[in-house]
């Protein structure tokens, strides 16, 4: 098959999750010598997450893929509370999340099936980089296909060692200076959803949502991003125990970029599940890249991220 074949095939073929997310030219500028990124996002978020850092990837001759993963992005449902305006708060505290039969496995699937994809676009192997919960996603996806994979990349994101769910993770007095709970809105044992309000008409809200997440970009541009979010990451994810294992998972690359800024996985957290997954026996030493900064690089200083991911790829 021709790299121009692949390339439709990724943005158009049977893994309609994907969005391909470098040009065709910038994919076949990047050779057969170099591995292919595979971009997860994280919680409220989608394959929109990347679009500052796509560019970068290709000119720094990359190709890479973004995917909304089963239930996020263009592929999540809206409660019917969440679009009436002004907001019914009871009403919207308990309606069911239409994404709440989302499951883990799906959105494994879905990764690894842009893993397959970006595979055919360097030299077979494939940089996976999860943001957030998307830390979660990209394990499982390590488990299944340690073969395909350079390295594993979690910017600060979820490092789960074997058994552990992300829900005990949170548990974790390490958590106790995260700014995220603040935001729920309803209880997940009821709606299936972890709920938030990124159209928040209140301030005040609206403020503690930037500070959580994006406090180091402008009020102008966190308002652009946050017409964006959805209010609902499933929640059935946060309780599964991560599955991995030496001979699989352990003989991939790890990679941390540490947020030394972070105020919804704050820096002790971070530097905490590292501890954990390498003196969990599961194999290697996760390499970590410090970095000051928010939550979200990606949009408050991309080039510097690149940096980084150019490293690690090399």
């Amino acid at each position: 098959m021709k790299r121009r074949d692949v390339l439709k095939t990724a943005a158009f073929g049977s893994a309609a999750t994907a969005v391909l997310s470098a040009s065709p030219g910038a994919a076949l500028a990047a050779g057969s010598d170099r591995p292919a990124f595979v971009l997860i996002h994280g919680s409220w978020h989608g394959a929109w997450t990347w679009n500052e850092m796509t560019p970068l990837l290709a000119k720094a001759g990359y190709a890479s893929i973004a995917i909304d993963l089963p239930g996020a992005g263009t592929r999540t449902r809206f409660p019917r509370s969440f679009l009436k305006r002004p907001l019914d708060k009871a009403a919207f505290a308990t309606e069911k999340s239409p994404v709440a039969g989302v499951t883990q496995s799906d959105r494994t699937k879905a990764a690894i099936d842009a893993v397959n994809h970006a595979a055919g676009l360097g030299n077979g192997r494939v940089v996976i980089v999860g943001h957030s919960w998307g830390g979660v996603t990209i394990s499982h996806v390590a488990e299944a296909v340690p073969d395909k994979l350079h390295a594993l990349v979690y910017l600060t994101a979820f490092l789960l060692p074997n058994g552990m769910t992300a829900g005990a993770m949170l548990g974790d007095p390490a958590f106790k200076t995260g700014q995220v709970a603040p935001l729920f809105m309803a209880d997940p044992a009821k709606t299936g959803g972890l709920r938030i309000d990124p159209r928040s008409q209140d301030p005040d809200y609206v403020a503690k949502a930037k500070h959580a997440f994006y406090h180091d970009v402008s009020d102008g541009h966190f308002a652009a991003i946050a017409n964006l979010l959805h209010c609902d990451e499933v929640a059935s994810t946060a309780g599964v125990p991560m599955a991995v294992s030496a001979a699989r998972y352990g003989k991939v690359a790890r990679h941390y970029v540490h947020m030394a800024d972070d105020r919804a996985i704050p820096a002790v957290a971070q530097d905490r599940m590292v501890e954990l997954v390498d003196a969990s026996g599961i194999g290697g030493k996760t390499a970590v890249h410090r970095m000051p900064g928010s939550h979200s690089p990606f949009f408050a200083q991309p080039e510097a991220l690149l940096a980084v991911f150019d490293r690690i790829a090399r």
